[in-house]
């Protein structure tokens, strides 16, 4: 079995984003040479996601919507965790809505994908540097 690693980084402006990295994770798998595997593709930070979905701007508003509903970034004292000095607590609950990781299969040097998905990185404490992993294993 091969084993393959590579680093993505990304340095967000502004608090949140969504950017799409399909091409850059199957420009790792094409670097591999791995046919058949999985990828697991992870964010290597705790107020960051990697996800699957849709690459329609209309549904990633909706998400930024959505999730600020859901943990809103202002007031920064409603959260116990700011108190210790930070502002991003919301980001830590964003981040476990929209999950750590993908795992895709790897079919014929291929990412197996359902129509429409695609993979993003999801930002919710930006403005400083930030890793993603993709980890490919198989033959």
């Amino acid at each position: 079995m091969k084993s393959y690693r590579q680093e993505l980084v990304f340095n967000i402006p502004g608090r949140c984003a969504f950017v799409n990295i399909t091409q850059q994770v199957r420009q790792a798998l094409q670097n591999s040479g791995i046919q058949e595997g999985l990828l697991l593709c992870n964010a290597m930070h705790i107020t960051a996601s990697v996800f699957i979905n849709d690459n329609e701007p209309g549904l990633h508003s909706d998400y930024e919507k959505w999730l600020e509903e859901l943990a809103p970034h202002e007031p920064v004292t409603a959260y116990r965790h700011n108190l210790l000095g930070e502002d991003n607590a919301d980001a830590h609950m964003k981040r476990q809505v929209m999950g750590r990781e993908v795992v895709v299969a790897v079919t014929n040097g291929k990412l197996d994908f359902g129509p429409w998905e695609q993979i993003f990185y999801g930002e919710f404490d930006g403005n400083r540097r930030k890793r993603v992993l993709i980890k490919i294993i198989g033959e």
